[in-house]
């Protein structure tokens, strides 16, 4: 049991992600170890979590996974740390319907016991900042939202408006600092949300820390986390008992991983074995199979079209029959070309960039063929968020049934050849940890 809040907004743009990691860089400044966590399926934010945190920043999604495997990861995350902070999603009361809380930030704080931290854009009002302030904290009962922290505040004078909107309406927690605007230590952006931490430079981790001891009562804000419920992490397999290799692909280009995904497959008894298809000449030695994540493959199309050796080998290593898993930015890479860079060529199509996102939103999966992920009829659930599309031809097989929530079919997918099995869907294994067992028994049994 340790101490945790969560960190939610009105919504997205309200300074969630700047405020939840200058806490977190000033917590961990301070000596502590802060176990970092983010509701919902974003891979960004975590990646900026662990490059502050110094370790990996789990997702807590309750539409992709059940209540006990979300409070499973929890427990997990939250080995060997001194509190937990956890970025929420969107607005507070945001999730996957209008008429429910399946998928918000509010869900996972109540099956989490968690506190929140409301933070609030406060530009341009005073006492209506209150009246927002008000709306959210009755709007659910069983929500324990514990202090509130005013953001992009214009001057001292605003600052103390707002102070005295919050002091003068009964039953508002306290506000915990106003933060000022402060346009440097903003991060930049690209076409699918923030740049990753992969490819962020210079100190935005000590501004933020400083930007956040300056201005937020820290010490009332750890009095505020209360002790989690009791959460006891499953049993993992011992250390050490590990049944093959798996090749992952890590670099710039290839970051989008769900830890509880790598957790998973570990856990199984493969060992994981990093590569990168930007500067490395060939594979690593006496792989079982390869883990081809997502990530901005796009934007390094050019240093991977030059490492010629290593898109060659993968290419004959399919043709050879070695399992290969890709997920969106890693199955464009095995595409023939992402425009007009070629690639690996496993798949004979080509993936185009598009001006406009081609989708985005949350997937169910099931297996309609036996595949390296399970037999037919095997579901899991994942997302799917990409600016590029690819026309495969009909002479691929297709393995996947997509659907979104409320069963509305979205067509077939999952393109398969020889042992490959590519998507653009990120799946997440606690959705079905049956998949990670799946996975290694079919890497196992092509060694």
């Amino acid at each position: 049991m340790i101490p945790g809040l969560l960190i939610a907004a009105p919504s997205s743009g309200s300074g969630k992600t700047s405020l939840t990691l200058g806490l977190m860089a000033a917590l961990r400044r301070s000596g502590a170890t802060v176990a970092p966590f983010k509701v919902g399926p974003d891979y960004i934010d975590p990646g900026h979590h662990a490059a502050v945190c110094g370790r990996p920043s789990n997702n807590l999604d309750s539409w992709f996974c059940s209540r006990e495997q979300v409070r499973a990861t929890f427990a997990t995350g939250c080995e060997g740390a001194d509190i937990a902070i956890v970025e929420g999603v969107m607005g507070l009361f945001d999730g996957v319907s209008g008429a429910d809380e399946e998928g918000s930030s509010a869900q996972i704080a109540k099956w989490l016991g968690l506190p929140v931290l409301l933070v609030v854009d406060a530009r341009s009002q005073a006492r209506s900042f209150a009246a927002v302030v008000k709306g959210f904290i009755e709007f659910d009962s069983q929500l324990n939202v514990a202090g509130v922290i005013a953001n992009r505040v214009g001057s001292e004078r605003h600052a103390q408006m707002l102070r005295e909107a919050v002091e003068s309406t009964p039953g508002l927690p306290p506000l915990l600092g106003c933060l000022p605007r402060q346009e440097d230590i903003a991060l930049p952006e690209r076409h699918l949300g923030l740049v990753t931490a992969e490819d962020l430079s210079g100190d935005h981790g000590e501004k933020l820390a400083d930007w956040v001891q300056k201005h937020l009562d820290l010490d009332q804000m750890q009095k505020l986390a209360s002790s989690s419920v009791d959460l006891k992490p499953p049993v993992s397999r011992p250390a050490g008992e590990k049944t093959l290799r798996i090749g992952i692909a890590r670099d710039r280009a290839f970051c989008f991983y769900y830890p509880e995904n790598l957790r998973l497959l570990e856990q199984a008894g493969a060992e994981l074995v990093p590569f990168s298809p930007l500067i490395d000449a060939g594979l690593p030695e006496n792989l079982a199979g390869l883990y081809l994540g997502g990530g901005y493959p796009e934007l390094h199309a050019e240093a991977l079209e030059k490492n010629e050796s290593l898109r060659r080998q993968i290419a004959e290593q399919a043709a050879g029959g070695l399992p290969i898993y890709a997920e969106c930015g890693g199955f464009m890479y095995l595409c023939a070309a992402i425009d007009s860079q070629q690639m690996c060529g496993v798949f004979p199509a080509q993936a185009k960039m598009l001006s406009r996102r081609r989708a985005l939103g949350y997937r169910q999966v099931e297996l309609f063929a036996d595949t390296l992920l399970g037999p037919a009829g095997t579901q899991a659930r994942g997302h799917e968020f990409h600016y590029s599309d690819v026309e495969m031809p009909e002479s691929v097989e297709r393995c996947y049934r997509l659907s979104r929530r409320g069963g509305i079919e979205l067509g077939v997918e999952g393109y398969r050849i020889h042992n490959v099995l590519g998507s653009y869907v990120h799946l997440h294994f606690g959705s079905n940890p049956q998949v990670a067992e799946n996975m290694v028994k079919f890497f196992s049994s092509n060694k």
